[in-house]
């Protein structure tokens, strides 16, 4: 964990387009209007930008099990990882909106074995993400796992 004041209550947003769009639309309405996006689930990410120190805002298709949610690392199919788990792999400490709710999560990479289980779940809810990951080859794209931190 980092030891650092993070002030989670103003990240930086997406650049202006659809993502800020989604983002800003999601904010506005608690998740009313943004957390189903294409007719799945979405929240929002927040990291600590590892060079700056300042928080940035992402939003994701999500799945969930067992209070544990499962995000895809796909950034489209590019060659490199996406700059939001970049940060994530430097500070696990985030923040996630689901619908109206926000709270501070710890994120992990899936292991081997948890990969094995939830990628499938994840390309059952969008299976884009077996397009991305033939795209992104040799990397292989990263799941994330994200879990609440206790009392929060």
């Amino acid at each position: 964990m980092h030891t650092l004041e993070v002030d989670w209550d103003h990240p930086t947003d997406p650049r202006p387009g659809p993502q800020l769009d989604h983002v800003r639309a999601y904010v506005s309405t608690a998740g009313a209007d943004g957390h189903l996006w294409h007719g799945v689930p979405t929240l929002l990410l927040t990291t600590l930008d590892r060079a700056t120190d300042t928080t940035v805002r992402t939003p994701l298709i999500y799945g969930e099990d067992a209070g544990r949610f499962l995000v895809v690392a796909s950034a489209d199919g590019a060659p490199d990882h996406p700059h939001w788990y970049r940060n994530l792999t430097a500070h696990p400490e985030v923040r996630l909106q689901v619908g109206a709710a926000a709270f501070e999560a710890t994120a992990h990479t899936a292991t081997a074995t948890e990969r094995e289980v939830y990628w499938e779940m994840m390309t059952a809810l969008w299976p884009p993400f077996e397009d991305d990951q033939a795209a992104a080859r040799p990397r292989e794209i990263p799941l994330v796992i994200l879990e609440r931190l206790p009392g929060r």
